[in-house]
């Protein structure tokens, strides 16, 4: 018999004991808008303002109040035993925490310098403060972030999350739904993960999933690519555009389902978004800014700048880049994100644009033309 089910926690008055806190005021941290913004899959609204998800191998449930961040953790099931309840370690769950949200990070000084420089930036800023830049396991967002490719949030929800069950070690249920640790290389790399992943919908995404988790197997390693954090930006990104899906040429494949890839021509501009949005998002790269022709066409029509040709070529796609560092100093790919969260939330940009992923590159915006 499968171990009978937690019951979740949506509030720390289920369970104080259970719970801790941090000081967080929303202008440094507004859950509702980081968490489903695109930069993260594994995190569900299990109730109003309550926001359960898996980091770290361990499941939360988060909370905020008008001035602090409110914590519990799940415990692991064993053996087919059911979890027990785990009572926060404070120490070292306070600092998990701290360094994925990167709450070093004074949020409200930056708004404040962006919009000084930028008149754009300071009319959404007010609507829409405390979206921050999540700190995520490098080998998850890599993986997760191919799986954007023409795609969108709602759509690579769901694929992570079947992927997660699939290849993924089970945490514990939570009435009755089921939570996974994301997979390990070694299980993506297995000699079935391709033809399991395209029974799962994955597409032509399927190779590249597969072919990246075996590539980092052989080469690099997790640790590897996590030392990336502590090399150059241009050089990080140099390493993450050899990889399978990244680096490769996605081309007009035809998938089993019936699913093209991208365009050959909007390939390469797609795999450099897929690049910078990791080393934004999991090797603290703050000065990458992801550039699709959604972001060159807010550089050309809202900034009015006259940059590179008539399509997203690698000359393009830096000085794209170049300018909104030069706008917003060196956490630019910050200020992106604040940007990006206002254009989804704001439903501003064309039918489709609304739930696309900072690396979705969705069905209005995958082309290679003039925006």
């Amino acid at each position: 018999r499968p171990p009978a089910p937690m019951k979740l926690r949506d509030s720390p008055s289920a369970c104080p004991s259970l719970w801790r806190s941090l000081p967080c005021p929303p202008a440094e941290l507004r859950l509702d808008l980081v968490l489903s913004s695109g930069q993260t899959f594994r995190w569900w609204e299990s109730s109003p303002g309550a926001w359960t998800g898996v980091l770290g191998g361990r499941v939360w449930t988060l909370r905020q109040d008008p001035d602090r961040l409110w914590y519990t953790v799940y415990g692991e099931e064993e053996d087919g035993r059911p979890a027990e309840a785990a009572k926060p370690d404070g120490a070292e769950t306070d600092q998990i925490l701290r360094d994925y949200f990167q709450l070093d990070v004074g949020l409200p000084a930056l708004y404040c310098a962006w919009g000084a420089a930028d008149p754009l930036f300071r009319k959404v800023a007010n609507d829409f403060p405390g979206v921050r830049v999540l700190r995520q396991d490098p080998v998850e967002c890599l993986l997760s972030f191919i799986c954007t490719s023409n795609n969108h949030i709602s759509r690579i929800t769901a694929m992570i999350e079947r992927l997660c069950q699939a290849f993924g070690r089970r945490l514990c249920r939570l009435d009755a739904r089921p939570f996974h640790a994301f997979p390990s290389l070694s299980a993506l790399a297995g000699a079935d993960a391709k033809a399991r992943l395209r029974a799962l919908g994955f597409g032509y995404r399927a190779k590249f999933v597969s072919g990246s988790a075996r590539a980092i197997v052989e080469g690099l390693g997790a640790e590897g690519l996590r030392r990336l954090r502590a090399v150059p930006y241009a050089e990080a990104r140099r390493v993450l555009c050899a990889l399978p899906g990244v680096g490769a040429k996605v081309g007009a494949e035809m998938g089993r389902d019936g699913e093209r890839g991208p365009a050959a021509g909007a390939d390469g501009a797609a795999r450099r978004q897929v690049a910078d949005c990791v080393c934004l998002m999991a090797l603290d790269k703050a000065e990458a800014v992801p550039v699709d022709t959604h972001v060159w066409r807010i550089a050309r029509q809202r900034y009015g700048a006259a940059l590179g040709g008539r399509s997203l070529t690698p000359r393009a796609h830096q000085e794209i880049g170049d300018f909104f560092r030069g706008l917003w100093g060196p956490r630019a790919g910050w200020a992106q994100a604040v940007v990006f969260c206002a254009d989804l939330r704001k439903g501003q940009e064309p039918a489709g644009s609304r739930d696309r992923a900072w690396g979705g590159r969705g069905r209005d915006s995958c082309g290679d033309g003039p925006p």
